[in-house]
């Protein structure tokens, strides 16, 4: 008998089937990550973007979108909407910190490096921004969005993929 204490990270792409439990990681994420950083009115305007379940779904599987799992339960995403920029990028509260946001990256990195992906891109809320900061990312502009009734800044951030050009 093997006993695991850190249970391995796999991931594997999106299933239809996985939208109702992924709107849920990215509920909670935004609730119970971001309160340092965004007012109970801007998180919950931030939120909604799940409460359609059907667009949620349609959102994630119109792009390359990988699921982390641990002991086959799905504990964070992320997105490409483009070839070289990241959208969605959420991981549950209970695993943030333990390497499941990293585990996603590098594996969202090593792919568009494969595919000659030039840059990689994201529009970072100011909670993630010192997460791709680490990753080598620069800041090259700060946003507002309008989002409902509110208002949340982010921050335009970029990071140059080795041996690529820099193409647009």
């Amino acid at each position: 008998m093997t006993v695991r204490a850190n249970p391995q990270i796999k991931l594997r792409p999106f299933l239809p089937q996985d939208a109702p439990l992924l709107a849920d990681i990215f509920r909670a994420a935004i609730e119970e990550l971001t309160q340092d950083d965004y007012n109970p009115a801007q998180q919950e305007a931030w939120a909604s973007a799940a409460d359609d379940l059907e667009a949620f779904a349609a959102r994630l599987g119109k792009h390359l979108t990988l699921i982390a799992t641990m002991e086959g339960s799905p504990i964070g995403f992320v997105s490409l909407d483009k070839p070289t920029n990241i959208d969605l990028f959420f991981v549950h509260p209970a695993v943030a910190g333990r390497g499941v946001g990293a585990a996603l990256y590098d594996a969202v990195e090593k792919l568009s490096a494969a595919r000659g992906t030039p840059h990689l891109s994201v529009e970072a809320s100011d909670t993630a921004r010192e997460f791709f900061a680490h990753r080598g990312f620069s800041a090259e502009q700060r946003n507002s969005v309008s989002v409902g009734n509110e208002w949340l800044s982010n921050t335009t951030m970029k990071k140059k993929l080795a041996g690529k050009g820099d193409a647009s």
